[in-house]
């Protein structure tokens, strides 16, 4: 008699989900761009698409809370000081609720004890506005690497 793999004590991956373009949905590598200014959200996006990766934008920390890309993102890319929930705040959420997806900080606002902090906790990169695209690619790609994705 054959055993499953369930009576190895091995676990089943999840069922495979397919999206609209045929890609299986854990191949796909989201990067989610949080900042308050659609410009900056539009730009970045851009670029990250460039790279051939999927992007989805939210306006506030809260939104992104609140969205399905919330736990699924492979790396966040946010702005620091937006109304509500602050970039660091979000990221000491994230953290609380033992979420470590891979956290890239850009500012316009630079402050050294928020840079220490959020590299403290485990931040990728901390990018002063306006900021260089091979600088944002250069975190993003290590970010990546570090999850495992690239």
């Amino acid at each position: 008699m054959q055993k499953s793999l369930v009576d190895n004590g091995l676990r089943l991956p999840n069922p495979i989900t397919i999206d609209q373009t045929g890609h299986r949905l854990s191949d796909i590598i989201v990067i989610s761009i949080i900042d308050d200014d659609k410009f900056v959200r539009d730009a970045v996006k851009s670029l990250v698409r460039s790279l051939g990766y999927h992007a989805a934008e939210h306006a506030s920390a809260e939104d992104y809370l609140r969205s399905n890309a919330h736990g699924s993102s492979s790396c966040l890319i946010t702005d620091i000081q937006m109304p509500g929930m602050s970039g660091a705040d979000l990221q000491a959420r994230l953290i609380a609720e033992g979420n470590f997806t891979p956290i890239i900080f850009m500012t316009a606002f630079d402050d050294e004890k928020i840079c220490a902090r959020v590299l403290k906790d485990g931040a990728f990169g901390y990018l002063k506005k306006p900021f260089d695209e091979a600088a944002l690619i250069q975190c993003l790609e290590k970010a990546l690497k570090n999850r495992g994705t690239v």
